[in-house]
């Protein structure tokens, strides 16, 4: 048995074809939502040294805000992330003696220099 050229698809296989278009469409939107709704961060580490033995490591931290160091603050830091950076010398990243590091850059304060004590991403 054949079916004529003209004849269209039956009409349950349109509206199978229509549900799953719908129920694609409908998770993407909810993946988007839920992706969109969590804090962007910034891919990677920063790593920081606290005196001569000791570091720290921050895994992928929150691009928004300022990161506050330790009160001693720190001569050394390495932005092993994917987002620029400002280090200040204050601890609520205020003040004018700031320095731009970029994404995989290390920055080591001049020996008579005041330590780094906040951070901030540029995004």
């Amino acid at each position: 048995m054949s079916v004529p050229a003209s004849q269209s698809p039956a009409p349950t296989s349109r509206r199978r074809r229509q549900r799953r278009l719908t129920a694609g469409a409908v998770l993407l939107v909810l993946a988007t939502t839920a992706c969109s709704s969590l804090g962007r961060t910034a891919v990677g580490t920063v790593s920081y040294a606290i005196g001569p033995e000791t570091s720290v490591t921050l895994t992928s931290p929150k691009v928004s805000g300022c990161h506050r160091l330790p009160p001693s603050g720190t001569t050394q830091v390495y932005n092993n992330t994917l987002v620029d950076m400002v280090m200040y010398r204050t601890p609520n990243c205020t003040g004018k003696d700031t320095v731009y590091l970029g994404s995989r850059l290390a920055n080591n304060v001049a020996p008579k220099a005041l330590p780094w004590r906040s951070y901030s991403f540029v995004h």
